[in-house]
């Protein structure tokens, strides 16, 4: 689905007009359950079928050290997400809680177009893992024809426009959860000596050679944690959801729960059947276990859901990512052509033209895995951020009952993210502060044209808690 772990988000961060006196509010539509299926939906993503050789590149064959490493430090922000969207249960997720933390509109900017930006680098590492080794058992292209050809087509389809629905999102995540159950049942045949298999699952403890133990876990890590973002674009359906503060928390956690159990049967499952050096050499890796693996399962099938699950995810990221920037434009925080939209089919393409053009310089200038950390970093500054924010809104409080995460975790988040950060090569590093830099020059001269920027107030991104207490869908109150 979307990034390493995502399916249809909610709208990112983009900061909803201002809802006029009387006016109408979003539904509230979305039960427990759904919410549940929305998590879940959104981790299960094209990660875990791109990575798990890149991170065994890294670690060795013991993969799931690093992908447990990654849930950890995804449990500790999900606490920060937690509080806070129980605490403000609204949309624009981390550009709100940033405004509400710091009231600084260049800093709320840059938070929502890291945001955004991410979603853009997530997009070209998957178009990519497109033209990689799943798409090469039908055709062999050069990988980045195909990868340019897949992002011009998923330009098409977005200035075209696209029909969201639950049940395609649903279809879409049963889809990848059959593929990823397939690998853990191949897992589980090989492990009881079906077909001609030759599995070895001590490879699971071994590290790679001549490393540091702890420095090549970390290594993993920050590129595992790209199958693990996604949780945190649930708390932008906030608004739609039945008593958002009672089950956003059991909703974050329980799915981070499911997918890290499957992500760890299939990490295990691919270190044991496939060696660690055929894993690394692939961009399809999880295709490798199937080949190597028993039952004789039908690569072309199995690629056909990978490649679904990829398309899925950089159609995704692009939708939001362009939506985002014309919504920035119409608000006059970047110039305004980017609002500007096709008249026969009201898509902006201003804006779609712009992050279909960022996303192919970045296919052309990046290799999987370098695209998936600079992913991975732009996100993990935007941790650091919400973590921070919510020690920074301890001191904010509202009349509603919410979620308290333990004072530690959102401190050990906030250093974990730090940490990683510091851990992460320079090159890297230039490509995120490049993309960070446009977004600078959008903001200088978005004042040029209009001048300085006034303080971004709370009706600029959500309702105010205390403004909301007559509600249609009313919650009991502390």
């Amino acid at each position: 689905m979307a990034r390493g772990g995502r399916g249809v988000p909610g709208p990112r961060v983009a900061a909803p007009a201002p809802a006029e006196p009387g006016g109408d509010r979003l539904k509230r539509a979305i039960s427990s359950r759904m919410l549940l299926a929305f998590v879940v939906g959104d981790l299960l993503g094209a990660g875990i079928y791109a990575l798990v050789g890149e991170v065994g590149a890294e670690v060795g064959g013991a993969i799931w050290t690093s992908f447990t490493a990654a849930l950890v430090l995804a449990v500790l922000t999900a606490f920060a997400y937690a509080e806070l969207v129980t605490k403000y249960p609204f949309a624009a997720g981390a550009a709100l809680y940033a405004n509400r933390a710091f009231k600084v509109p260049f800093f709320t900017f840059m938070v929502a177009f890291a945001v955004m930006a991410s979603g853009i680098t997530s997009a070209a590492t998957l178009s990519r893992a497109f033209a990689g080794d799943y798409f090469k058992e039908f055709v062999d292209l050069p990988i980045e024809l195909v990868a340019l050809v897949f992002i011009i087509v998923v330009a098409a389809i977005n200035l075209r426009g696209i029909a969201e629905s639950v049940k395609v999102n649903v279809v879409l995540t049963v889809v990848e959860v059959l593929g990823l159950l397939l690998i853990v049942a191949i897992g589980v045949g090989a492990l009881l000596g079906a077909g001609d298999a030759n599995p070895d699952f001590g490879r699971n403890l071994d590290f790679k050679e001549g490393e540091n133990v702890f420095l090549a876990i970390v290594g993993g890590t920050t590129l595992a944690f790209y199958a693990l973002i996604g949780f945190e674009d649930s708390v932008n359906v906030a608004e739609e959801t039945h008593e958002p503060r009672r089950v956003f928390p059991r909703a974050l956690f329980g799915g981070l729960l499911i997918a890290g159990i499957l992500y760890l049967l299939v990490t295990l499952t691919a270190s044991g059947v496939v060696s660690t050096g055929q894993l690394a050499g692939s961009d399809g890796p999880l295709l490798e276990v199937v080949k190597e693996g028993p039952f004789g399962i039908s690569t072309e099938v199995f690629s056909a859901i990978a490649l679904l699950a990829v398309a899925n995810g950089a159609l995704i990221n692009m939708i939001m990512a362009s939506r985002l920037v014309y919504g920035m434009g119409r608000q006059g925080i970047v110039p305004s052509p980017f609002a500007r939209i096709l008249a026969a089919r009201r898509t902006p393409f201003i804006a779609i033209a712009f992050t279909t053009l960022i996303a192919a310089i970045l296919i052309l200038t990046g290799d999987l895995s370098t695209l998936a950390d600079t992913t991975v970093l732009l996100l993990l500054l935007v941790f650091t951020v919400v973590n921070v924010s919510v020690l920074v809104l301890r001191r904010d409080p509202v009349e509603a009952d919410h979620f308290r995460a333990p004072a530690i975790a959102p401190i050990l988040g906030a250093a974990v993210s730090i940490f990683l950060i510091t851990q992460t090569e320079g090159e890297v590093f230039l490509r995120a502060g490049i993309i960070l830099l446009v977004g600078v020059g959008l903001w200088v001269v978005s004042r040029l044209i209009t001048g300085p920027a006034k303080p971004v107030d709370d009706e600029g991104l959500a309702e105010d808690p205390a403004e909301r207490a007559a509600d249609d869908d009313p919650e009991p109150r502390g």
